[in-house]
Parts: structure tokens; sequence; C-alpha cells
């Protein structure tokens, strides 16, 4: 699609955006305020199309995105805020400032000098850290993820995928310390100890933590609803078979899936 044919698109949107403001009930009345869990849930919606690779669904999940922040840029210019215009001049002012390799000195740079000067250029921007722009909000596995590429973009990182097992296994053996202890407190602070530098190898081995996560969840969660099958096909239930009859269900059931 043309440039021109884009824009049309977008400006029909900006239209009906104008519209449905003035004349629907239920679009009159959001803030900022009654958008922001809706905002949440199309952003799951949309991980979850990606993450099936769904390419209708990924396309209708991101025109919904799209809406939030056309939506947030009306609510804005009504009361003279801001409006959609001064926010894509702002990210592509950020963007050219931030990649000053493509826009001034064309320079051939790696990888990781362009996320290296990207974390520069923001803490000239005021930030008091390398890690200050990472939402407090995170799911605490995306958070992990996000310190420590942070962190790895201004080179501090384990230098092998051998040290980062390492500290894996150095965690373990703490937490077990712990537990001998008894400590409580200690233990909660060892086992996050443990599934930080979890995150961290996988990092290192090329996995995505969240990603893989949510896979065993799935898996775990088919193999549970095929047991609980097997088991109503059986007349058997929770209750009247023993930990040891259960797990015997729960091998049958991931031999044959």
């Amino acid at each position: 699609m043309s440039k021109k044919l884009q824009l049309k698109s977008l400006e029909r949107l900006l239209i009906i955006m104008d519209e449905l403001r003035e004349k629907c009930p239920w679009d009159k009345k959001q803030t900022f305020e009654s958008l922001k869990p809706l905002t949440v849930e199309e952003t799951y919606e949309l991980v979850d199309a990606i993450s099936e690779n769904n390419i209708e669904e990924i396309k209708s999940e991101l025109g919904d995105l799209l809406l939030h922040i056309v939506f947030y840029s009306k609510i804005a210019s009504e009361s003279n805020k801001f409006d959609i215009s001064d926010v894509a001049n702002a990210i592509s002012e950020k963007l050219v400032y931030r990649h000053p390799h493509v826009y001034e000195d064309n320079l051939d740079l790696s990888d990781d000098q362009v996320k290296m000067n990207w974390e520069k250029l923001k803490l000239k921007d005021g930030k008091k850290s390398i890690l200050g722009g990472v939402p407090k909000t995170l799911p605490s596995i995306l958070k992990s993820m996000r310190v420590l590429q942070k962190a790895s973009n201004v080179g501090f990182k384990w230098s092998s995928e051998k040290e980062a097992k390492e500290k894996v296994n150095e965690e373990l053996n703490e937490l077990n310390d712990e537990i001998i202890s008894g400590n409580f407190e200690k233990i909660n602070d060892e086992f996050g100890d443990v599934l930080f530098s979890l995150i961290n190898y996988g990092k290192h081995i090329g996995i995505n933590p969240d990603s893989s996560l949510e896979k065993a969840n799935k898996k775990f969660i088919k193999r549970f609803m095929q047991m609980e099958k097997k088991m109503s096909e059986e007349n058997k239930s929770f209750e009247n078979l023993s930990k040891n009859e259960l797990y015997q269900y729960w091998k049958a059931v991931k031999k044959q899936i």
C-alpha cells in the first residue's frame, strides 16, 4: 500500500474517533483512567496472537491498540494538552535523536553498540539510572528480563553461558542452606534469587523465559484437563483416588499426549 493510502486510512480512523467522541455515550465518557485497564488487556491479546502466530489476529489486535493511541490523543486534545500529531512528532524526534549513527554520523555499528549508545543517550535525557525506564508495573518475569537486558546493553553481564549456569547452581545451594535453617524470610529471598538467575540463564541460551513458562502452563493445563476427562470416563474422581493412582493417570496422559 502506498504512503498516500496509508495516510488516508489513518485519517479515516481519526475522523471516526471524532464522531464517536461526539455521538456515542460510551466513548464520550471515557478517560485516561477508564481506558488504562482496557489498554493492558488489548496488549496481552496482541501478545497472545503473536505467540500463536495468528496473522489475522495480530492485525486485528494492532488495530485495537492503534485505536487506544488515537483515543488517548483525542481526549488530551480536548483540553489542549496534546494531539495525535504531537505524539507522532515526539516519537519521530526521539528515534532520530537516538539513532545518530543513521541520521548524523552514518556509522556502521554492531547491534550491541547501538544498544549501548541508546542507553547513554537516555541518561543524557535526564534519566538517573540505566534501569530508570523499566516500568514498575511490569509483571515480575518481564521486569527481570528487561532489567537484565538493559544491564547487558552497557556490558554488565556474565561473559559466558557456563558462568550463568554456575550462578543458578550457586543460588540453588544458597536456597537449600536457608531451607535447612528454616528462616522463611531468607528462604523467600533466595527463592527469588534462584528465579532471577534462571531468567538470566535463559537469556544466555536464547530462551524467552516468559514464553517458555507460558508454554509449560499450557502443556500442564492440557494434560490436566485430559486427565480429568479420562477419570470421568472411568467414573473416577479426585476424592476417591490415592496420590499414586492420580500419578498413574498423569503418566498415562503424558504418554498419550
